[in-house]
């Protein structure tokens, strides 16, 4: 990807893909369409507790380190974690990857069940496909939106789905990248935009609708190779009206980078 440019919209590992696609010889431009705030509220985390003592869970699913490590953090404040790593330890624990897998490990936790790679939503559902939740209670540390396609599964299945944010995703506080990257897709200077995350893409049309420029992004991305990270981002884009370009077969920023070089060299 000699000198083209590519657009970044991932945050929390944004630097890291910079310096993947500037390896190859690419040029990023890094415009955070994310923010992580914190959305935990400990009085509900302390409810949530105590309902687990008057009804315990069937299953508990943890989706992300972050989360994980911000789920205990509160019962740490609370005096609550020896309570609730007893009631997990008669729940059927399963984590979505290796990221919630080592944050439940820090504690101690027993883990049943893991997705396999790459630990997308079908993975996670398919290692928990032959336990019978009909009936059953069911947590979930939710990451930065509801997981849809995890709790209407879940719930087809009979479960009661309880979920716990921790963090939600949001706009930046400074959307002027965004802004300029919009700009720069209009004016044609994008080789191609890299997309990680659905929200990614719904907080990107947020800003061009402020800006009154939705239809020229939309028109501007059809006119620019933009590649997905997994099938969730492409229906997402797909939603707005963009082509996906391609698509990462691993859901995984590396493979994401090298399906990239070889589509733009």
């Amino acid at each position: 990807m000699q000198a083209r440019k590519v657009a970044i919209l991932e945050s929390r590992l944004g630097r890291e893909l910079a310096e993947l696609i500037a390896r190859r010889g690419g040029i990023p431009f890094h415009a955070p369409a994310l923010a992580e705030l914190p959305d935990l509220d400990p009085q509900a985390i302390a409810a949530l507790v105590r309902s687990l003592q008057a009804q315990p869970a069937k299953l508990a699913i943890f989706q992300t380190g972050v989360g994980t490590r911000a789920l205990f953090a509160a019962t740490d404040s609370l005096g609550l974690t020896e309570t609730f790593l007893l009631l997990l330890e008669a729940t059927t624990v399963a984590a979505r990857g290796p990221k919630p897998t080592a944050a439940l490990r820090a504690r101690g936790l027993r883990i049943d069940r893991g997705a396999a790679d790459p630990y997308t939503t079908k993975e996670l559902l398919h290692s928990v496909e032959d336990i019978t939740l009909r009936g059953e209670r069911v947590i979930v540390q939710r990451h930065g939106s509801a997981n849809v396609e995890l709790d209407r599964e879940l719930e087809a299945r009979g479960a009661s789905v309880v979920e716990i944010p921790v963090y939600r995703w949001a706009l930046p506080a400074d959307t002027a990248p965004l802004a300029g990257l919009i700009e720069a897709l209009e004016r044609g200077e994008m080789h191609a935009v890299v997309l990680t995350n659905a929200e990614q893409v719904r907080n990107l049309f947020v800003v061009a609708e402020r800006m009154g420029r939705t239809e020229v992004l939309r028109a501007a991305l059809n006119r620019t190779l933009v590649a997905s990270i997994g099938p969730v981002a492409s229906a997402a884009l797909s939603e707005a009206g963009v082509r996906v370009g391609l698509e990462s077969s691993p859901p995984k920023l590396g493979a994401l980078v090298t399906s990239l070089d070889k589509a733009l060299s």
